[in-house]
């Protein structure tokens, strides 16, 4: 059944088209229909006759006459009016509203669903957090903003590829071998002052003890051996410095082979870990990508050389760097330093073009705010590379603080000093966190507060829509406690027995939902579908404070219950988007 919006629409379209040839009235798109804020006004409104007057040659209270005059015989609109400047309201029939619980209840968990992306396939990729430590609550917000995206983005039809991009390469990847390797040092006896710039969190003592169970002491070396000569650290040194002077010097105490084993000893304990934890908050991946393996591949050396012969890449300083100013960059970047390592960005150049020679039709990640600076150099890379700029896109995630009694908590990767996203998830529930995560846009900073989270009142916003739910299961037991039977044929046919304010704007707030999930998918924004569902919740506690359900007229009684059937439907379809589970009980 389509969406009353999207019949709306139809209408206008082939009033448009019959009036096209009288008024030369050129191709338009499909005509912008808004629900109107006023009942007063109606229950839609387009503003198309404003749009096309100048075109159309006639004032625009004239032209929407004409365009009234023209739409098709329907039973869904009753009336029309043209209010202000040319603005044309539409009044629609009970029985079209009615329309929409008769379609939640054959729609099922389908209903909201759309097919108007027609399959056009979306990339996702997100999180993707360096394995170098276990989730924080920060990448706790990334986690559930992608995945109620992706799933906001089938909603309306997308074939979506949830994609994590491994960072199991490079200098931080080192940096955690290095720190799980003095660990493993400490259990063996040695003692020194850890570097301020390794990972120092005690997450890396499990995997130091480990490392000792499977190969001995076998790497044990005197920490004499480590330190002597090395950088200082700081403050009395640099602690870059510091810390990549030890770097070499494991790599050369140890040999390359043994501090190979060291690396992907922690890199596979650290994903199985990370992976775990998404797993239990309800976020899978269709792909796990190692930049490591795309590197190995020779992608990134095949990327280059494409961006040399097309001469976006030149040598300066025994740099090789990327002409990104051409494409709106404030300054060129580096893709291959002067001793011939590659920059992180050289291998972003690759795994883009990984991904549309992989056929998708759209790339969309999910990035910290601090992040923002790439986005410029990245889609230059991918128009240098000979694909469409408009099918890159990125999202930023700003920050989460998390409160505890009104005092945030602090947080440091390195430090060890931040609070897990498992140890979140076991304090205020898998359901709290997903639902708090997006409850505000992703471009607005997060203070999460725990309290609230775990609270069991109104206050909390995911309590109080989960109540809604069981509220409704509540009922469908005590209708059957009772021996009443529910009669959906009769309920069916008095449906016009649903007349009171709080049912109106019941029913019209359900036939709004498709609309909603479509205006979340197309402006990236699951925390519109959170402010409609606790809506929604809100007009369903009035209406359960101010009737009774199970009546004894039984044509009222099975009306009633029809329409709060479709409003657990609905809720727990918005629920299921963002990854919240629907009770039948509190």
């Amino acid at each position: 059944m389509l969406f009353l919006k999207t019949q709306i629409q139809q209408l206008l379209t082939a009033a448009l088209e019959a009036l096209g040839p009288e008024l030369s009235v050129p191709d338009t798109e499909t005509p912008d229909v808004d629900r109107t804020k006023d009942p007063a006004h109606g229950d839609f409104a387009t503003n198309i006759a404003l749009r096309l007057a100048k075109a159309a040659g006639r004032k625009p209270r004239e032209l929407a006459a004409a365009i009234i005059a023209r739409i098709p015989a329907n039973d869904i609109i009753v009336r029309t009016e043209i209010a202000g400047a040319g603005f044309i309201n539409f009044f629609l029939a009970s029985t079209a509203q009615h329309s929409a619980l008769l379609s939640i209840l054959t729609s099922g968990a389908g209903y909201g669903r759309s097919t108007s992306a027609n399959g056009k396939s979306v990339n996702v990729e997100f999180v993707s957090a360096n394995p170098t430590g276990p989730l924080h609550v920060g990448h706790g917000r990334h986690a559930a903003y992608g995945a109620s995206l992706a799933n906001l983005l089938e909603a309306i039809g997308h074939r979506v590829h949830r994609e994590y991009y491994i960072n199991d390469a490079g200098r931080q990847m080192e940096i955690l071998t290095a720190s799980v390797w003095l660990r493993y040092l400490e259990l063996g006896g040695e003692t020194f002052a850890f570097p301020s710039n390794g990972y120092r969190g005690d997450y890396l003592k499990p995997i130091a003890l480990d490392l000792r169970a499977h190969l001995g002491d076998s790497l044990q070396r005197p920490a004499s051996a480590v330190f002597s000569g090395i950088t200082p650290d700081a403050p009395v040194g640099n602690e870059d410095e510091h810390v990549d002077a030890l770097i070499a010097r494991a790599k050369q105490l140890l040999g390359d082979v043994a501090f190979g084993q060291i690396h992907e000893h922690a890199l596979a304990q650290m994903l199985a870990v990370i992976r775990a934890d998404l797993a239990e908050f309800g976020v899978t991946f269709d792909q796990w990508f190692s930049e490591r393996a795309l590197a190995e591949s020779g992608e990134v050396e095949l990327a280059l050389e494409a961006l040399k012969t097309s001469g976006y890449l030149y040598q300066k300083d025994g740099a090789w760097w990327f002409r990104s100013t051409e494409f709106g960059d404030e300054k060129d970047r580096v893709v291959v330093r002067e001793n011939g390592q590659k920059t992180y960005f050289a291998s972003d150049i690759a795994y883009a073009i990984n991904k549309r020679k992989r056929g998708f039709e759209h790339l969309l990640y999910v990035w910290g705010a601090d992040h923002h600076g790439y986005i410029t150099r990245l889609r230059a890379s991918l128009e240098a590379a000979g694909g469409p700029a408009d099918c890159f896109e990125v999202r930023l995630i700003q920050f989460v603080a998390l409160y505890r009694g009104g005092q945030q908590i602090p947080m440091g990767k390195r430090s060890g000093e931040f609070v897990t996203l498992r140890a979140l998830r076991n304090e205020v529930g898998n359901d709290a966190t997903r639902f708090f995560y997006v409850m505000r846009g992703n471009d607005q900073s997060l203070d999460f507060d725990l309290e609230l989270a775990k609270s069991r009142s109104n206050d909390n916003p995911v309590y109080y829509i989960q109540y809604a739910h069981a509220r409704v299961a509540s009922v469908l037991a005590q209708l059957r406690e009772r021996k009443l039977d529910y009669d959906g044929a009769t309920a069916r046919a008095n449906l016009a027995l649903l007349s009171n304010e709080h049912e109106l704007a019941l029913i019209k707030s359900l036939s709004r939902y498709p609309e909603v999930v479509a205006m979340a998918a197309a402006q990236r924004a699951p925390h519109t579908l959170v402010h409609y569902l606790r809506d929604l919740a809100n007009e369903f506690h009035a209406y359960y404070n101010a009737h009774m359900f199970i009546v004894d007229e039984a044509a009222l009684r099975n009306a009633r219950v029809l329409l709060i059937t479709a409003l657990q439907q609905v809720v727990a379809n918005g629920l299921g988007l963002i990854g919240v589970s629907a009770p039948d009980s509190m």
